[in-house]
């Protein structure tokens, strides 16, 4: 059935090292619970915003200047609110 750990009197146990390779774990990372249906999912949670920065490389029109992305923002918050009057 997978691998095994043993819970301890304080609710603490070993993510045995065949897990904690898989899903890149190292000390300090932090992982997620999720409950859904009667099972639980453990994930790694070791990635920080910033670790995420140029992703998804250069954007394609190139760099923007802060008053591009602040218009493009306004551009788009009011086209988002001429939808709902129409």
């Amino acid at each position: 059935m997978g691998q095994h750990s043993r819970l301890t009197s304080k609710g603490q146990t070993t993510i045995p090292a065949e897990v904690r390779d898989y899903l890149g774990l190292k000390p300090g990372d932090r992982i997620v619970y999720a409950m859904k249906d009667g099972k639980v999912e453990l994930r790694a949670k070791n990635l920080r915003a910033v670790d995420l920065i140029g992703i998804l490389g250069p954007p394609p029109a190139g760099p923007k200047t802060l008053e591009e992305i602040e218009e493009g923002i306004a551009t788009a918050a009011a086209e988002s609110g001429l939808r709902g009057l129409e």
